[in-house]
């Protein structure tokens, strides 16, 4: 009986010269998957074979990925047939421009144990299932490791997008010298060099990078090869910088000193998250709110249980810094006129010393926007009678397109940015400080009843994010959560059914599983003991 899913193998008998030799690369728009695809066709045709290049095309600029695939046999005078698109198990290289595409490529049955070679970038590019999901929609780049591992016959893995961005170049040139050095095709070094010259552009460049992944990736075939472990990509850091050292007016160095020195007299599972958060705080406001952020962390301290290994202050350490540092008008002028900020732009763009850049930045604030910043009286009158916020909406309620790098488009987000100072005295801050301060009495009233639900209390104001329209449908989210917590408290699984009400909230932007998970709550057992 014929196996449709059995790998596919080259014909019975076929000799060297015969075999094709098959290879997919997968990447997304903008990558140079069709100048890497040309790259290997050259290659290929430098040493006597004959290819053939063909693309499935995917959805542009990195909505979508793209998968090109190349065929090649050697040149004997006989012309061999050459498939259009790569099979299921009949795949000798796999190359993916990003993790995730290669944990495609395996799910799509594309990467087989006893054939195929698959290349990857170790980066991450997020695909839009992962971004819209509210809370953290990251698929694990660990799974996809461990799975490539088992699923291909070999496996090399490295950050091949900051290769290719440390030298100026696309990641194409990286990708290639991956292949080069893997020795998965029978070429030469001076062959991949010679395609990557003829193309006439950036060929420094790409050489550059070119060398870099192939010394790479020949460090991870000599390891295989002898018994070793092969190196894994390095974590990203986590945390880098925190500890870093502040500079500043004395003044205010002074006062930074206080507060770091507070944070030393924390307990010890404690300081991290809230050195964390205390600089996260000072950043957004000032001194004087930092210390605001640790009156409050006290509170939290003080009824821990460091048996618990203080989980009630880490995650108040955590969740308090982000409540304070909600995001508003001042907070995105702020950071968009920030030089940082420039800096950052001009390096991802890549634009070079003397040339000139110009950003545009798009706004589209809503009469709630426009009242938060206004002084907390004002606002409030403004907000209590609709038809004079209807009149001023509809002249503000549209979207603009901000220079940032004119004079007038910079100095008016300058100026938005610098209301900070009076930040305290406005609408917005009055009504989020009034949110935050029920929320964490709310936590800290259940601690000593039940500590795990305390706990799960302050894990919640992680639904609450962004600004606008965002915002608003966060805070519904976390009310209604928190609507519950009458239906369960009591019970000895009260926290995970917290837990559970919050998982779901942050599983899709319209809340309905949100809506099923609270119907089943609703039809719980009350007694206490359940």
């Amino acid at each position: 009986m014929l196996d449709h899913n059995a790998p596919l193998r080259p014909k019975a008998g076929a000799t060297e010269d015969e075999r094709v030799i098959k290879l997919a690369v997968l990447a997304v728009g903008g990558q140079g998957g069709g100048v890497l695809a040309d790259w290997i066709t050259d290659v290929a045709e430098r040493n006597g074979y004959v290819a053939q290049s063909t693309s499935v095309a995917g959805v542009a600029q990195r909505t979508g990925a793209t998968i090109y695939y190349v065929e090649m046999a050697r040149d004997t005078g006989r012309l061999p047939v050459f498939a259009l698109s790569p099979a299921q198990g009949d795949v000798d290289i796999l190359i993916a421009a990003e993790l995730m595409e290669a944990g495609r490529a395996i799910i799509r049955g594309f990467v087989t144990p006893e054939r195929t070679t698959l290349i990857t970038s170790s980066h991450r590019i997020a695909a839009v299932s992962e971004k819209v999901e509210p809370g953290d929609g990251r698929a694990s780049s660990t799974k996809v490791h461990a799975t490539a591992e088992v699923a291909a016959k070999r496996f090399i893995a490295f950050d091949m997008e900051k290769i290719a961005a440390d030298n100026g170049t696309m990641i194409s040139a990286s990708l290639l010298g991956a292949l080069a050095g893997s020795g998965a095709l029978p070429f030469t070094r001076e062959s991949y060099e010679q395609a990557i010259g003829a193309g006439g552009r950036g060929v420094k460049a790409s050489l550059a990078a070119f060398g870099a992944a192939y010394d790479r990736a020949r460090g991870i075939v000599e390891a295989a090869s002898s018994g070793e472990t092969a190196p894994m990509p390095a974590a990203p850091e986590t945390g880098s910088g925190v500890a870093a050292k502040v500079s500043g007016p004395e003044s205010l160095l002074q006062g930074w000193q206080q507060l770091a020195a507070r944070i030393d007299a924390l307990p010890a599972p404690v300081r991290d998250m809230a050195l964390r958060g205390l600089k996260k705080v000072v950043d957004y406001q000032d001194i004087a709110y930092g210390s605001e952020y640790l009156d409050r962390l006290d509170r939290a301290v003080a009824l821990d249980d460091a048996g618990r290994s203080c989980a009630l202050s880490v995650a108040a350490a955590k969740h308090l810094a982000n409540a304070m540092c909600y995001d508003d008008m001042i907070r995105v002028a702020d950071l968009k006129t920030r030089s940082t900020r420039d800096r950052r732009v001009r390096n991802e763009v890549g634009v070079r010393d003397g040339t000139v850049l110009q950003v545009t930045e798009y706004f589209h604030p809503r009469i709630e926007e426009f009242c938060g910043t206004l002084p907390a009286g004002l606002g409030s009158y403004i907000e209590s009678r609709p038809k004079l916020a209807a009149f001023l909406d509809r002249r503000i309620n549209r979207g603009r397109h901000i220079r940032t790098d004119s004079f007038a488009g910079f100095a008016a987000l300058w100026f938005i940015g610098g209301l900070r100072r009076w930040r305290r005295s406005l609408l917005r801050h009055k009504v989020e400080v009034a949110h935050l301060e029920r929320w964490f009495e709310l936590a800290l009233d259940h601690v000593r009843a039940d500590y795990a639900l305390a706990v799960e209390i302050l894990n919640c104001r992680r639904l609450i994010k962004g600004y606008s329209d965002t915002h608003a449908r966060a805070q519904s989210k976390f009310d209604r959560v928190l609507s519950a917590l009458d239906l369960v408290k009591g019970r000895s699984d009260a926290s995970d059914w917290i837990r559970r009400l919050r998982e779901a909230a942050l599983k899709d932007e319209k809340g309905d599983m949100l809506d099923g998970a609270l119907k089943t709550v609703a039809t719980l057992d009350q007694s206490p003991d359940r």
